[in-house]
């Protein structure tokens, strides 16, 4: 007797039975295609929709770390609770000094006046960085470049603009190379920039004129005093654990207690992260047990419907024990309708959500940030596929093994 796997009539048998039961083979056919469908979709949507949230914070260094001066809430050597301190160069040197794994770092000094050019003139906020702030809070650089340590170190007096200042002072001239008034003081354009993130920590690169932060000091008289402190971590390590030496010196330079913990706040970008991957892990095992609910609903209906023909092809199959079938015959012809039934509709369901998912991917794309991953990648879709033939598999083992247990005499006598 020929192999039921390469028997052409088998597989026309197959497609006959089926046929006879159109009602139960679409509705079945049509639970597998939808949960194939949905399981995609939830797991390329979750993918997606990650992608979206995390395009916000696009161009922001996940290890990111700042301390802010505060007011204290402890007396301390004399001095009453309730002192506002400033944050020196002095602070930040000390810092640097004691602290280990700081990966980057950069002071933070802001100002706000008039920006002109020519006839035109906005109100802006002004900034001082130092060179490790490109690599800090990633800026997307239109013309020009970024500050380095030679602007730093000498106090140039250079600027770079937001890409919205640009626009308003200059129109569709080129602002490299011109001159600026920033309150009062002329910078030399540098570089145009802009930012991706919607987080911004001290101002929008947007809407900000940015200088290196000794030239602001400088020129806006400020002595030794910044704004705040930001840094990033070595990787392996998080900002929070180099707190302890932060507090360690800027007490020694301030009379503020230890014990302090209002002194001064601290922020931590990275525990924000950890939420962020802790939400997205919930809502893919969500989708994954949503879309697991309706893949079991299919293996479910294609259990059923071999159940359903085994039982009205019970004479038949009789018939063919009698004449010589193996039993393996039999398991392979029952099993091979329910292989059948779920490759066609699974792949149907696949290649359905694949082209939803393009869909959508295309409306969410952005022209710098780029794609937001609303995909399916192709060993995605081969899991699912295989999912469902194996569990489809297994839904028809038993209907199978019933069939292959049908006694001849037995089944001549059914009705």
């Amino acid at each position: 007797m020929k192999n039921p796997i390469f028997d052409i009539e088998n597989w026309r048998e197959i497609g006959a039975t089926l046929a006879r039961n159109k009602t139960r083979t679409f509705l079945t056919a049509f639970g597998i295609f939808w949960g194939t469908a949905m399981l995609a979709m939830l797991w390329g949507g979750a993918h997606g929709m990650e992608g979206m949230l995390r395009r916000n914070f696009a161009g922001f260094t996940t290890n990111l770390g700042a301390v802010f001066p505060g007011q204290t809430s402890i007396s301390f050597k004399g001095f009453n609770k309730g002192m506002q301190w400033t944050m020196t160069q002095n602070d930040v040197d000390a810092i640097r000094r004691i602290t280990p794994n700081i990966e980057y770092s950069t002071t933070i000094c802001q100002n706000y006046g008039t920006i002109q050019y020519g006839t035109q003139s906005k109100q802006a906020q002004i900034i001082g960085y130092e060179p490790d702030f490109s690599k800090i809070l990633l800026p997307v650089i239109y013309s020009g470049r970024v500050l380095n340590e030679s602007d730093e170190s000498g106090s140039r007096k250079v600027a770079l603009i937001g890409k919205n200042i640009a626009a308003e002072l200059f129109g569709t001239e080129e602002p490299v190379g011109k001159f600026i008034c920033a309150k009062g003081i002329y910078f030399l354009v540098a570089g145009v920039i802009g930012q991706t993130s919607e987080v911004n920590i001290g101002g929008r690169y947007d809407e900000s004129v940015i200088i290196p932060s000794s030239t602001f000091r400088r020129a806006y008289n400020w002595g030794n005093q910044v704004n705040f402190f930001m840094y990033t971590a070595d990787a392996g390590h998080a900002p929070s654990e180099l707190k302890p030496y932060i507090i360690r010196a800027i007490c020694a330079n301030h009379p503020i207690s230890p014990e302090d913990d209002k002194a001064m706040w601290f922020m931590d970008i990275s525990e924000e992260f950890n939420m962020i991957d802790n939400l997205f892990l919930g809502v893919s095992l969500l989708a994954l047990f949503v879309g697991a609910g309706s893949l079991m609903a299919g293996i479910i209906g294609i259990g059923n419907i071999m159940w359903i023909i085994v039982k009205e092809r019970t004479q038949e199959i009789g018939i063919r024990r009698a004449i010589g079938a193996k039993p393996c015959d039999i398991i392979v012809q029952i099993l091979s309708e329910g292989v059948v039934l779920t490759s066609i509709a699974g792949l149907a369901g696949v290649c359905f959500s694949t082209l939803v998912l393009a869909l959508v991917d295309s409306q969410t794309t952005d022209h710098v940030l780029g794609s937001a991953g609303f995909i399916l990648t192709f060993s995605q879709a081969a899991g699912i596929v295989a999912a469902f033939l194996v569990l489809g598999t297994a839904a028809g083992t038993l209907p199978a093994i019933k069939a292959m247990r049908i006694k001849p005499i037995e089944a001549m006598r059914d009705k």
